[in-house]
């Protein structure tokens, strides 16, 4: 596996191609930077990894065993840590940075959030299932239908698509393009959309090879 760099969403725009003179939707993405607060060995803890921190946030918001994991890296106190698998973690040490210029132009990311949360929605917008007639005579507009299997087994099938929550999920998108990367904000312009609206927790890795 890959290190990958923890982001906050800022919203979307579009850029022009100079070259084609294309207009390109992009995700405004502010990343890092990410400090790594503990690495982890075979020989240590059974496998290979590092932890990274995200977001410094007040002392008052951590309980004291995390400040005390965190001091041990020298790191301020962060809100948000991620574990990122790898072969070799002796290449990073306790307290460095990573920060934007870890993606170039071109590469492709799979980016993970979590979708805007709708609450409770009905079947059409949640599924997408069509209306019934809209005609007066109708008796059904917007209702679900039969959801039963009739006498056997005289329940319903769990599964059955039905009303209920609706977003506030966990959602990777695979294989988007980065675009730009600014390293003096530690900012990248991501094309296409990302789940979350603006403010949501981002997780940018290298896109897996298909396959894996």
């Amino acid at each position: 596996m890959a290190v990958g760099i923890l982001g906050t969403k800022l919203g979307m725009t579009q850029i022009f191609d100079s070259e084609s003179g294309i207009a390109i939707p992009v995700t405004v993405v502010q990343v890092g930077p990410c400090i790594i607060t503990q690495v982890k060995t075979k020989e240590t803890d059974g496998y290979n990894s590092i932890q990274v921190g995200y977001r410094e946030t007040k002392e008052k918001a951590l309980n004291k065993p995390q400040l005390g994991h965190l001091k041990k890296s020298g790191a301020a106190p962060l809100r948000h840590l991620k574990e990122y698998r790898l072969d070799d973690p002796n290449q990073y040490q306790l307290g460095d940075a990573i920060k934007a210029d870890l993606f170039n132009v071109g590469d492709f990311v799979d980016v993970a959030g979590t979708t805007i949360g709708r609450g409770f929605a009905g079947y059409q917008k949640r599924h997408n299932f069509k209306r019934g007639q809209m005609a007066h005579g109708s008796k059904n507009h917007r209702l679900p239908g039969s959801t039963g299997a009739g006498t056997t087994p005289g329940r319903v099938y769990p599964g059955k698509r039905m009303a209920g929550r609706y977003g506030g999920t966990q959602v990777t998108i695979r294989k988007l393009t980065v675009v730009k990367v600014d390293a003096e904000q530690n900012v990248i312009l991501i094309k296409g959309a990302v789940p979350g609206k603006p403010g949501t927790l981002l997780d940018i890795t290298p896109a897996k090879k298909v396959g894996n």
